[in-house]
């Protein structure tokens, strides 16, 4: 049987799974569950994952949900996916393991304070709030600081000093990218001063299109409306 995904692709995890199927020649049917919409606290919804989050799969009778699960299971349970993606090695996978068990409490909880505080809230629902903003923020750059000073450390490109990437650095960058539909001054004054996570970022859009910018296309076009209606508000007030 396919294997079905239940996706939002403006959901960053979503992303992530939907990137390392493509990458990994994964056959699936992509179920659409538009978060915007609050298809995710539908009934049919519901019976996929109870917890009313994407992404989640159906392989088979098999149900499952949390992006890291997935991932995990999609690279153990699918032949011809790369071993650097998660490794057989127990070590290499504990420290893996290690940077996604870290993700959720630090890199995720400030990521997705300050979008959602900042710019996405009203489309889901919620009323932007500076000050939770200002308290993601600094999780966030806190977060940044350490990937930049320690997960990056080493001689290869990736997270843990590695020469190819693996699902933590997957989720991780997917994370990164929802940055995009913020401000630019904004989004440049988080970003800049970390020049590993820049170059970091560079590297995994490479090894992995075109399936990153095509995955990502959404989020684009998010970001170009917004830019659009944030002009054209600034153009309004100048005239005033």
């Amino acid at each position: 049987m396919t294997l079905k995904l239940y996706v939002d692709r403006m959901s960053q995890p979503s992303r992530a799974v939907l990137i390392f199927c493509k990458v990994n020649g994964i056959d699936f049917e992509e179920v659409i569950v538009q978060l915007d919409k609050g298809k995710h606290r539908s009934p049919e919804f519901q019976e996929i994952n109870p917890m009313k989050q994407v992404p989640a799969i159906e392989d088979g009778r098999f149900k499952l949900f949390e992006s890291h699960a997935i991932l995990r299971y999609l690279a153990c349970a699918f032949p011809g996916v790369a071993d650097h993606w998660y490794p057989a090695d127990l070590y290499k996978r504990a420290k893996i393991d290690s940077v996604l068990d870290w993700h959720h409490a630090n890199l995720r909880r400030g990521a997705v304070g300050y979008a959602l505080n900042t710019t996405l809230g009203p489309a889901l629902g919620l009323p932007l709030n500076p000050q939770a903003a200002a308290e993601a923020e600094k999780v966030l750059l806190a977060s940044l600081d350490k990937i930049e000073s320690f997960w990056l450390q080493g001689n290869g490109r990736f997270l843990l000093g590695s020469t190819q990437p693996s699902i933590a650095d997957l989720s991780l960058v997917c994370e990164l990218m929802q940055l995009e539909v913020v401000e630019e001054k904004d989004q440049g004054r988080i970003l800049s001063p970390y020049k590993r996570v820049l170059s970091w970022i560079d590297d995994m859009k490479k090894v992995t299109s075109p399936h990153f910018d095509e995955i990502h296309t959404v989020l684009f076009k998010v970001k170009a409306r917004l830019q659009k209606q944030r002009s054209a508000k600034a153009n309004l007030h100048s005239k005033m």
